[in-house]
């Protein structure tokens, strides 16, 4: 398969070049088809576990994710004007709280995956800074499936790309789960650890 081939590559790379772990080496689209093909993978090999042991397959969806999502900056993007106002701890605690939902909300999207095919489209709009965030659209084609999905990636300081943001089937989640914070610390009058007590 060519991304496993491309993926066999790079890791050949990495090991005759350890150099590269310290700069830039993948771009953000193939960090995105790295990401999206392995969970796309492990959704298929794991999807008999949503009915049977539904705690292993989010696991299996979860160990994913974290090799290709920063949920600390997801919560960053969340958060938005309420983070400056949040302590570290209360962060950390968010970031983790995002990750679960996140592994639900995107594994119970995938589970009727069934191989469709995975379309990576062109950039809406190619920026000159290669530092930029990133968008990188996709859509996955076949059967009664047409799922559309963007991915922003941004560089960390280990001239990573990693996921802060998504967008699924038209819904931008940095979007709809900041309304709901700020709905909350508006209900529970700034209280950002009842904020936390209280997401769903």
């Amino acid at each position: 398969m060519k991304l496993l081939n491309k993926f066999l590559l790079v890791s050949t790379i990495f090991v005759a070049s350890p150099s590269l772990l310290h700069g830039q080496a993948l771009t953000a689209v193939e960090t995105a088809e790295l990401g999206v093909e392995s969970l796309l993978r492990t959704v298929a090999e794991s999807k008999e576990f949503f009915l049977t042991d539904r705690a292993r397959y989010f696991a299996e969806v979860s160990g994913v994710l974290n090799t290709f999502v920063d949920f600390n900056a997801v919560a960053a993007v969340v958060m938005s004007r309420f983070a400056d106002s949040a302590t570290p701890a209360q962060k950390q605690r968010f970031a983790d709280i995002l990750e679960n939902t996140l592994t639900r909300f995107y594994g119970a999207s995938l589970v009727s995956y069934n191989g469709e095919e995975l379309i990576f489209l062109p950039p809406s709009n190619p920026n000159s800074d290669l530092r930029a965030d990133t968008v990188v659209g996709m859509e996955l084609r076949g059967g009664d499936t047409n799922l559309r999905l963007q991915y922003q990636m941004f560089l960390n300081e280990n001239d990573e790309w990693k996921l802060k943001n998504l967008s699924l089937a038209g819904i931008n989640l940095g979007r709809q789960y900041f309304t709901q914070f700020s709905a909350l610390m508006t209900q529970y009058d700034n209280d950002i650890d009842l904020v936390l007590d209280n997401w769903k």
